[in-house]
C-alpha cells in the first residue's frame, strides 16, 4: 500500500559520463579507437590460430577461446557505450539491462575459470611434458572450456535472478555506463540481505575459486622449474608462463576491487573509472601481450602475412 503512488521503473537512464558532458565527443572518438583495435587484434589472433596448423595445440586454442570471449565481453558493453555518448538520451530497457548484466556476467565468470584452466594447461605442459598431448587432448579441452562455460552461466543466471526480482520503484538514474550489479542494487527500493550475501558469496566464489587453483599451478610449475638442471631452460619454461601470469594479475586485481567490496564503499566515480579499464584497456592488452610475446606465434603471423600477398 505504501507503493500505491510510486512508479515501477521500466527503463534506466545512464548517468556514468554525465561530469564529463564536453568531452563525450573526445571520448567517443577515443573509445572507438580502442574498441576497433582490440577487435581488430583479436580477430587477427583467431585467423592465425585457426590457419596455422603448427598452433593448433591446447595453449593456442584456449588463447582462441579467450580472444572470442574478449571480442563478445566488449560487444555487449561498449557499442551502447559508444552511442550513450553521442545521445541526449542514454537509456536502456529494463529487460534490456537485466540481459548485458547476465552477459556480461557469463563471460566474465566465464573468462575466470579460463584463465584456470590455461594455468592448468601450463602446469601439464611443464610438470608432465611426456604425457601432455594425452592428458590435454581435444576432448578434455573442449571439455575444459564447456565446464568453464557452464560454471559462468549458472553464476551469471543466479545473479542476475537475484538482482532484477528485487523491486524497483521511482529513481531509475544509474550512475554507471552500463548495468553492472553495484550500481543496479544502488537502485532498489529494499535491498534483501540474503541476496545480498548470497551474490557477495558467488562473486567471492568465483574469483577465489580459480585464483586458488592457478596459484596451485603455479606452486608446482616453479617447484618444477627450480629443479631444471639448465639457467637457459628454467628462463625459456617461465617465460611461457609470464603472459599468463600479467593477465591474471590485471583481471583479479580490478574484479577484487569492484567485486568483493562492502556495497558502504560503493563510490560510483571509482568504479567508473575501473570499469572502463577493464571493460575497453584490458581487451586491448590482452592480446597484445600474448602476441607481442610469443616468438611462435609472431612466425605464425608473417608466415600467414607472406602467404596471402603471395596468393593476391
Amino acid at each position: 500500500m505504501e507503493r500505491v503512488n510510486e512508479t515501477v521503473v521500466r527503463e534506466f537512464i545512464f548517468l556514468g559520463f554525465s561530469s564529463l558532458a564536453r568531452l563525450q565527443q573526445l571520448l567517443f572518438v577515443i573509445f572507438l579507437l580502442l574498441y576497433l583495435f582490440t577487435l581488430g587484434t583479436n580477430a587477427i589472433i583467431i585467423s592465425t590460430i585457426v590457419l596455422d596448423r603448427a598452433l593448433h595445440i591446447p595453449m593456442y586454442f584456449f588463447l582462441a577461446i579467450l580472444s572470442c570471449s574478449e571480442i563478445c565481453y566488449t560487444f555487449v558493453i561498449v557499442p551502447k557505450m559508444l552511442v550513450d555518448l553521442l545521445s541526449q538520451k542514454k537509456t536502456i530497457s529494463f529487460l534490456g539491462c537485466a540481459i548485458q548484466m547476465f552477459s556480461f556476467l557469463f563471460l566474465g565468470c566465464s573468462h575466470s575459470f579460463l584463465l584456470a584452466v590455461m594455468g592448468y594447461d601450463r602446469y601439464i605442459a611443464i610438470c608432465n611434458p611426456l604425457h601432455y598431448s594425452v592428458l590435454m587432448g581435444h576432448g578434455v579441452c573442449m571439455g575444459l572450456v564447456a565446464a568453464a562455460c557452464a560454471c559462468g552461466f549458472t553464476v551469471a543466471q543466479i545473479i542476475t535472478s537475484l538482482v532484477f526480482h528485487l523491486p524497483f520503484y521511482s529513481s531509475n538514474q544509474l550512475h554507471h555506463f552500463f548495468c553492472d550489479i553495484a550500481p543496479v542494487l544502488k537502485l532498489a527500493s529494499h535491498h534483501n540481505h540474503f541476496s545480498q550475501i548470497v551474490i557477495f558469496m558467488l562473486c567471492t566464489l568465483v574469483l577465489a575459486i580459480p585464483l586458488l587453483l592457478i596459484l596451485v599451478s603455479y606452486v608446482h610449475i616453479l617447484s618444477a622449474i627450480l629443479q631444471f638442471p639448465s639457467t637457459l631452460g628454467r628462463c625459456k619454461a617461465f617465460s611461457t608462463c609470464v603472459s599468463h601470469l600479467i593477465i591474471v594479475t590485471v583481471h583479479y586485481s580490478c574484479a577484487s576491487f569492484i567485486y568483493l567490496r562492502p556495497q558502504s564503499n560503493y563510490s560510483s566515480s571509482q568504479d567508473a573509472l575501473i570499469s572502463v579499464s577493464y571493460t575497453i584497456i584490458t581487451p586491448l592488452f590482452n592480446p597484445m601481450i600474448y602476441s607481442l610475446r610469443n616468438k611462435e606465434f609472431k612466425s605464425a603471423l608473417c608466415k600467414i602475412v607472406r602467404r596471402t600477398i603471395s596468393l593476391s
